[in-house]
């Protein structure tokens, strides 16, 4: 067993998944060929049972679906390093960044300032790639040791060629052209963020010269989550949050619609016995 009484435990973006497929095979379950299990707005394996997520007092997981959360890491800013901490460490090293490596975070965001925080831990140059001036001084206390701010065409092409990776962590459809100039020949753009059409089209050239590539990743596998949290622990790497209490969720919601936030809302779970 990997965990015993009194071990704070993780439970992160999925709860289950078939465990015999080629994909779980490789400790990749949230690439589940059957569709992992979602620990909210999701169904158990036998397509009935809701799942209902974490606003609840307890919850009963498969063990194997459970990380253990060292003590050294503050619960507030290591719950959403189970969604937004896996969502950006994944890719990270899936393309082996490390020292030596140029590597630009687009968008800073509720991703985007623990992809700054992974990338400078794993030793790379990070440049904070944002549309926003002001997010320089945020980005540089996060650890970002260059601001290029993407609505400067003199500075866009001031790097063109040069990154070796590019987290690209913005939430909707956006134009990728102007970053895909940035990249190094066989260097790649991960995107983690836009769930929707990226509008307008990827131009082919821009691929094509170079030999470039777009890729996406989603969470990572329960090992790789593992990984993560100790790798959190031994660099001190924590989310920066705002706490709530579950009465405050409207608003919270109101305001993360309008990114009113630094960098990730965390509801206080004991606010739930007031409300009732």
């Amino acid at each position: 067993m990997k965990l015993k009484v009194g071990d704070y435990a993780g439970v992160g973006c999925i709860v289950d998944s078939c465990l015999h497929c080629s994909a779980c095979d490789d400790d990749l379950e949230q690439y589940c060929e059957h569709g992992p299990t979602l620990t909210y707005n999701g169904m158990e394996c036998d397509g009935v049972t809701p799942t209902f997520g974490g606003y609840s007092d307890q919850i009963v997981v498969k063990e194997h679906f459970v990380v253990k959360v060292p003590e050294t890491l503050d619960l507030k800013g290591a719950a959403p390093l189970l969604c937004a901490g896996i969502t950006t460490y994944s890719p990270l090293r899936h393309w082996k960044v490390g020292a030596g490596d140029k590597v630009g975070v687009i968008g800073l965001g509720g991703l985007g300032h623990m992809g700054v925080k992974f990338a400078k831990a794993l030793g790379a140059h990070v440049v904070m790639i944002t549309t926003s001036p002001e997010k320089g001084r945020d980005a540089a206390r996060l650890g970002a040791d260059e601001v290029l701010v993407s609505r400067d065409a003199e500075a866009m092409a001031r790097h063109a060629g040069s990154f070796d990776f590019l987290l690209n962590t913005i939430p909707v459809g956006h134009d990728v052209n102007p970053y895909l100039a940035l990249l190094k020949r066989d260097a790649t753009m991960c995107l983690v963020g836009a769930l929707e059409e990226l509008t307008p089209a990827v131009n082919g050239v821009n691929l094509i010269i170079g030999r470039k590539s777009i890729a996406g990743s989603a969470i990572g596998g329960m090992e790789e989550t593992q990984e993560m949290i100790d790798f959190c622990a031994e660099h001190g790497i924590v989310s920066d949050v705002e706490i709530v209490s579950i009465q405050e969720v409207n608003e919270a919601w109101e305001r993360l619609a309008k990114n009113d936030v630094k960098y990730r809302f965390v509801i206080d779970m004991s606010s739930l016995k007031a409300a009732a």
